[in-house]
């Protein structure tokens, strides 16, 4: 894992210096970061551009960081093309769940490539579901599968509760877009790990059951 192919250049460095831009342009951050009523005033791009923007050097290097260990699984199985459809695919998932959960708040305002890499990160689980996963305050190896179903619960426990200011929403949705994407693209999957696909699911049923029922 972690390997630097063009494309993850590419992409690393576009949100390196779109959010380094953003750092030290206030009006620049603001035109283009995720706003709600922006967006509903027409400015759906920025739905897409927000995705490229940071907070601060911290929130850029983790998004990074995480995007760099996963991104050549990603591309080793499905080639570069069809890694850049599942990246933007989740981001703008992630920013249309986002904007489905929080169309009424017109001040709601978010950054970050979080749902984009957290795409990348579940497409990874879905092609390597025996790989394990390590977190830095757990030291055994967790089953992938495991970690992406839990991570998702851990989501909507988010979501219900408002969990620090984090946009669990679009971590959620980018889940989701990588899951629906590499299934897409993958269709073989199904042959192969069609009980990791399953036990993943429940998840993302989960939420919009919660959703309907107005628990979220």
């Amino acid at each position: 894992m972690g390997n630097l192919s063009v494309v993850l250049i590419v992409v690393i460095a576009a949100n390196v210096i779109i959010s380094l831009k953003g750092f030290n342009d206030f009006s620049f951050f603001e035109k283009y970061k995720f706003h709600v009523g922006s967006i509903l005033r027409g400015e759906q791009f920025r739905m897409f551009s927000c995705g490229f923007l940071h907070v601060d050097m911290t929130h850029l290097f983790f998004n990074m960081f995480t995007l760099y260990i996963f991104a050549d699984i990603v591309v080793g199985y499905l080639g570069t093309l069809y890694f850049l459809i599942v990246y933007i695919g989740s981001l703008l998932l992630g920013s249309l769940l986002s904007f489905y959960f929080h169309k009424n708040e017109y001040h709601y305002s978010a950054v970050g490539a979080s749902g984009a890499v957290t795409g990348i990160l579940y497409s990874a689980i879905l092609l390597r579901p025996d790989m394990s996963l390590y977190l830095f305050f757990i030291p055994i190896p967790i089953p992938a599968y495991v970690f992406g179903i839990g991570y998702l619960l851990y989501s909507i426990y988010g979501m219900k509760n408002q969990l620090g200011n984090i946009g669990h929403d679009a971590h959620f949705g980018g889940a989701i877009g990588g899951y629906a994407i590499t299934l897409i693209l993958a269709s073989w999957l199904f042959k192969e790990h069609l009980l990791m696909i399953v036990l993943l699911a429940i998840p993302i049923v989960l939420l919009f059951v919660l959703k309907k029922l107005g628990k979220l």
